[in-house]
């Protein structure tokens, strides 16, 4: 039973990291073709994908939860037992704890994309406001 519940909850949390980089593959590849230049910001997207569904699926099976159905716990040192109930639990724990790293991690990388934007932006307006050489007036006759 446990081997099932930890490849049910593999597959949740797969899939709902799945489904959350598809949302927001747009968004993250126009932000970072913003900040990164052309040649790299498509390897910068692969890796800020890769980490989405490597946090999703940490943070959705959590190992050291499932240790409880294995190790004897207390001094009856019995392991608890995976009812219907527990089931429901852990797969809302894994949709959860899935959706909760990943807007955790997207937040992230929206608050450093947003401080990195303005930084380009201040030194883009600088470029542009750099004073220009006065030419002399000209004497009027």
């Amino acid at each position: 039973m446990f081997v099932l519940l930890l490849v049910v909850t593999f597959t949740i949390a797969t899939a709902a990291s799945y489904v959350l980089a598809r949302m927001f593959d747009k968004p993250l590849a126009g932000i970072i073709a913003r900040l990164i230049p052309d040649e790299m910001s498509v390897a910068w997207h692969r890796y800020v994908l890769f980490g989405l569904y490597l946090i999703g699926v940490n943070g959705g099976v959590r190992i050291w939860e499932f240790q409880k159905y294995v190790l004897p716990i207390g001094v009856a040192r019995d392991t608890l037992v995976l009812t219907a109930d527990r089931w429901a639990l852990e797969v809302y724990r894994t949709l959860m704890g899935t959706l909760q790293s990943i807007a955790q991690v997207l937040l992230l990388i929206f608050l450093v994309s947003l401080v990195a934007y303005l930084i380009v932006r201040a030194r883009e307006r600088a470029g542009q406001a750099a004073p220009m050489p006065i030419a002399p007036a000209r004497a009027r006759a």
